[in-house]
């Protein structure tokens, strides 16, 4: 099942909904809990998609494709690099990415997502696929002048808009060996398989939870593959992932920029 938040109106305040074709169901209450679905009546040109949930914690693995962390000359870990993005960074489908003045060499990381949808703390690799309410897609855009110039990570993947999310969670996949690839203008930047990853995701949940409780609503950004490349003003980015569908974000000078 695919499941969206959206609004009809933009007073409208966000409502959930299910995916059926080109239809959207509401569901009632929220999907982290028992729910009731309405039959699939509103046409989806008809609403707005707004990113499929607001985390409260955005937890992020860096250099898990080998690739990836040889692209950036850096060690591969021996365990899973964690850092963090703030929930101010999420940005729905459709909605731009904004260059910060800050930085000369923003870039794009796109990224297979995990939507946590039980609380979880100490849960083994077997035990992890139960917290699991689905996934969805992520750019995992950073600032990358600014990352390689901090000893700490936040600020050049802290920016607003640095973490454009949608389009909905898919319930049901099959994250072994599943396709991702990020295109900038139509042109193919990033692809590789899930298959690829230093850590699965099942190893990911368990050594998260080893250090903070999962609330649902947590998400995880699994890793980027190679192929990060810079971001230009008019620029649209499309990351896309195999069994789930596409996000695209246009990209666009912050307004402090000028």
């Amino acid at each position: 099942m695919r499941i969206v938040r959206f609004q009809r109106e933009p007073t409208d305040p966000p409502s959930w909904g299910w995916v059926k074709e080109d239809r959207i169901g509401v569901i009632e209450e929220s999907p982290f809990e028992p729910f009731r679905r309405q039959e699939a009546l509103l046409l989806m040109d008809k609403v707005r998609l707004l990113a499929p949930v607001t985390p409260g914690k955005i937890v992020c693995v860096g250099w898990n494709y080998l690739v990836h962390a040889d692209e950036l000359n850096a060690e591969v870990p021996k365990v899973p690099l964690l850092f963090l993005k703030p929930p101010s960074s999420v940005i729905g489908p459709g909605q731009a990415i904004r260059l910060p003045p800050q930085s000369n060499q923003v870039e794009h990381e796109g990224e297979l997502v995990v939507i946590i949808g039980r609380q979880g703390r100490w849960v083994s690799p077997d035990e992890s696929t139960q917290l699991i309410l689905g996934y969805s897609i992520a750019n995992d855009v950073t600032a990358r002048d600014l990352q390689r110039s901090d000893d700490q990570w936040t600020r050049a993947k802290g920016f607003d808009t640095f973490c454009p999310l949608g389009p909905w969670i898919e319930t049901e996949l099959d994250t072994s060996d599943t396709l991702v690839k990020c295109s900038v203008n139509g042109q193919l930047r990033q692809m590789a398989s899930t298959r690829d990853m230093i850590f699965p995701v099942r190893e990911l949940i368990a050594f998260i939870s080893s250090i903070m409780t999962l609330e649902p609503g947590d998400i995880i950004l699994t890793g980027t593959p190679a192929g990060v490349g810079k971001l230009n003003p008019g620029d649209e980015v499309t990351v896309e992932i195999e069994g789930i569908g596409s996000l695209t974000n246009p990209v666009r000078e912050d307004a402090h920029s000028k």
